[in-house]
């Protein structure tokens, strides 16, 4: 069995690494660190396939530690307190002990916690990886005492930089194949910002071709996956991106951003929630209609379903970025909150009252009450009336200014 490409193509030294050149590139904060000779606790956080196992790695062996590898997954406490008490009889003047926790947002509050006063002594660095917002994900005293790296996605370029360096080694092992470099494009652009799924990719199409690679053997070998998690972050980030793009009134992307949503697996009812609050935020009372096509759209999917509904969506999102845009009853109903946190439960003011009862009548409930009806204008239109509808705390408030 050979070592699969992933595996026999990683860096051995952090000048070999060259995809996160703003953490460990020349002035980079890791790179920095290496050359005082001081390495912190971290966590590196990004998606998958961007080096950070790899980094962790090799830090460890830009500076001689005991590299000790756990999953956040299968890894329990009693683990790490193993590896924690062989590393304080290093501790000080001996190796220093770097462990790798690969998944760290899996470790619940009480694993965490084992490491904080290890890692606030330096007994051991951690480095921790994850996918998720480490914001959400990690308490927040061990956060106080590491400093978070963001790893980025690896550019269809520089796997394909790759790719070229490297294509020598890599077809040594499929001596039958030929494959040239429009084809290695096309496999660099499929990884989806991936290294090793772009190197998984590509050790499938060779290995199932049986000459010169094609773009349909390409295509035909491998389906391209989606980066999308619907509980994580970027679940957020792409419905931010959604409702921005809307509001600027650009409906081409809006549509971009729905289609990976629904791509990836989400559910279309929750992309039209999504849509039918734009309605009412962002548009409101310059397209009422807008509110009511958008519940329509959500009963429409409701009744269809994936994929058919999914040009339903599109005509919404395309309309609500074409319609008017005003976000006064947005504004209005901040305000009303500020007014409701700020004077508490104020009386109800006593001419609006209702009345049903005698004694009420006796205590003034509904006394001096104009019923509108009888204050027409010329034209038969109920005209405003003059009388008191707010407490007296808010006399004269208005929510609905710059409509």
């Amino acid at each position: 069995m050979l070592e699969p490409l992933s595996s026999a193509l990683r860096p051995t030294t952090l000048d070999d690494f060259v995809w996160q050149n703003h953490l460990v590139g020349p002035g980079g904060p890791i790179r920095r660190f290496l050359e005082r000779g001081h390495v912190p606790s971290m966590i590196f956080w990004g998606p998958p396939g961007t080096g950070k196992t790899t980094v962790a790695f090799l830090i460890s062996k830009a500076i001689d530690a005991e590299f000790f590898h756990l999953s956040g997954v299968i890894s329990r406490k009693e683990d790490m307190t193993k590896i924690i008490s062989r590393a304080r009889t290093n501790f000080p003047g001996g190796r220093p002990t770097i462990v790798f926790l690969d998944e760290i947002h899996r470790w619940n509050k009480a694993q965490q916690d084992v490491l904080l006063p290890f890692v606030e002594k330096g007994i051991i660095v951690l480095i921790g990886a994850t996918t998720e917002n480490p914001s959400f994900t990690i308490n927040n005293a061990l956060l106080s005492r590491v400093r978070v790296y963001t790893f980025r996605q690896v550019s269809p370029a520089s796997v394909f930089s790759l790719f070229q360096t490297r294509k020598d080694t890599i077809l040594s092992r499929f001596e039958w194949v030929t494959i040239g470099d429009d084809c290695l494009r096309l496999v660099a652009e499929m990884g989806n910002g991936d290294l090793r799924n772009s190197l998984n990719l590509l050790e499938t199409v060779l290995a199932l071709s049986e000459g010169e690679v094609r773009r349909d053997d390409i295509l035909r070998a491998v389906e391209k996956s989606l980066y999308y998690d619907r509980d994580s972050e970027e679940h957020y980030n792409i419905i931010s991106a959604v409702h921005k793009c809307l509001r600027d009134s650009d409906p081409d992307a809006a549509c971009y951003w729905i289609g990976r949503m629904l791509a990836g697996g989400e559910d279309p009812l929750y992309v039209v929630r999504r849509l039918i609050r734009f309605a009412a935020e962002d548009i409101g009372l310059r397209d009422t209609h807008a509110l009511v096509l958008a519940n329509a759209v959500y009963e429409a999917v409701q009744k269809i379903g994936m994929p058919e509904c999914e040009l339903f969506i599109y005509e919404l999102a395309i309309y609500l970025g074409r319609a008017p845009k005003n976000n006064a009853v947005y504004r209005l109903s901040h305000m009303v909150h500020e007014d409701i946190s700020k004077y508490g439960n104020l009386p109800v003011p006593m001419n609006i009252r209702n009345a049903p009862t005698k004694l009420m009548k006796e205590l003034g409930y509904g006394k001096g009450y104009k019923y509108a009806h009888d204050y027409r204008c010329e034209n038969g239109e109920v005209e405003k009336i003059d009388q008191d509808h707010f407490p007296k705390e808010l006399e004269g408030r208005k929510y609905l200014t710059g409509e």
